[in-house]
């Protein structure tokens, strides 16, 4: 039952963006929105910044270049893309993958807050610098990477709840790059024992 009032809720906010309820340009300008996608019961939710072509061509979350060598990362933990929830902060592709402008990431933010609070999953790993900076403004990936982070976030008119996220840089980041794939893979492989340690801390 549970699970199923949360598909609903994450179904009501698919049909938002699909429908580029957004008051920004990019709604308007985007081939296709990109809602996020994957299990309404995850205990996993990974955020990137923005769709790319791909994306934008096909109108889900990480399915170019980045997201096979996310989805082979997942693999190397023993998880598949259903296991987990996928989404961006923007849902529109930014014209020639740009990066996202703040005033689109901030028309977009109460959007994710649905989304997370539609889910409220265990532990959210932001997926590079942006993602990052939406809620951690002053760190810098270079030095957050890898490392859990708890605060409190605030979703709508409700009461904050302690969110635990794990900051890791761009799959993009790593297809050219070597020296990163090896530490992306490395940090990857401490999310198990991070929802673990989550999990035991809530008995």
């Amino acid at each position: 039952m549970k699970h199923d009032k949360q598909q609903a809720k994450l179904d009501s906010i698919a049909s938002l963006i699909t429908n580029r309820a957004v008051d920004i340009e990019l709604a308007k300008s985007c081939l296709n929105p990109v809602p996020g996608e994957g299990s309404a019961s995850a205990e996993l939710m990974m955020i990137g910044e923005a769709p790319g072509a791909k994306e934008d061509q096909l109108g889900r979350p990480f399915v170019g270049a980045s997201g096979k060598f996310l989805d082979a990362m997942l693999d190397s933990i023993g998880l598949e893309r259903q296991d987990v929830f996928i989404t961006n902060i923007v849902k529109f592709r930014p014209p020639k993958n740009r990066d996202p402008r703040p005033v689109e990431i901030k028309a977009c933010m109460h959007i994710l807050h649905q989304e997370i609070d539609a889910l409220r999953p265990k532990l959210i790993v932001l997926l590079g610098r942006h993602a990052t900076n939406a809620f951690f403004p002053d760190l810098t990936i270079s030095e957050a990477h890898g490392e859990p982070l708890v605060r409190a976030i605030k979703l709508g008119a409700k009461a904050s709840i302690q969110q635990t996220f794990l900051p890791l840089y761009h799959p993009a980041a790593a297809l050219y790059n070597g020296s990163m794939r090896k530490t992306l893979l490395g940090d990857f492989a401490k999310i198990p024992q991070i929802l673990a340690t989550i999990n035991k801390a809530k008995l």
